[in-house]
């Protein structure tokens, strides 16, 4: 049962910690969003790095990527979104796989726990001790260890889901937003 508790312990951390971490205003907050996108349009470059200087999310990180890059070339605009973009979609995906795993070990800690009580309840048997209660003692803990892992399984199975949908939609956003920022960039410098 210890190591089952602990399993949910350390889940409930995950999810927590993860929640906050994936809050879309944190992520991709759209007033930054919109105001790099006006400021290109006006082609007004330094005034966008100042903002996503200042800013902490992954969507400004992007950002201040491809416009460092801006004057070198769509090319390395490009390539410094897609490369940030990579990291940035690592850090908010992580740790989500954690409760996967979680979700997958406590069915068989709770199997072992199964296992155990019974390997009790025959010995009791074996030793010719027709006791009801030490029989009873064995199948007890039998049932609970794989109803405690059950129960931890379920709810971080669909708390792993929850995170996993949530961070790869705001992926998604992110490079949607980044790939708007390029075709602005593109727009800005092909006019010129």
């Amino acid at each position: 049962m210890y190591p089952i508790i602990l399993c949910s312990i350390i889940a409930l951390g995950i999810f927590i910690e993860r929640l906050w971490i994936l809050r879309k205003k944190a992520v991709i907050p759209a007033d930054l969003v919109s105001f790099v996108e006006d400021r290109l349009k006006k082609k007004n470059i330094p005034a966008a790095l100042d903002i996503c200087e200042k800013s902490d999310s992954s969507i400004a990180k992007i950002f201040l990527a491809g416009l460092k890059n801006s004057s070198k070339g769509m090319w390395l605009v490009k390539e410094a979104i897609e490369d940030r973009g990579s990291r940035e979609s690592v850090i908010l995906e992580k740790n989500v796989g954690m409760l996967s795993t979680i979700a997958n070990l406590s069915p068989l800690l709770g199997l072992l726990g199964t296992v155990s009580g019974m390997i009790k309840t025959f010995k009791v048997v074996s030793q010719g001790s027709g006791n009801p209660a030490l029989l009873a003692g064995g199948i007890a803990e039998a049932l609970i260890t794989t109803a405690a892992g059950l129960c931890v399984a379920i709810p971080v199975l669909v708390g792993y889901r929850y995170l996993k949908n949530r961070a790869e939609s705001l992926i998604f956003e992110m490079e949607e937003s980044s790939i708007r920022m390029i075709e602005i960039i593109e727009n800005a410098t092909t006019k010129e």
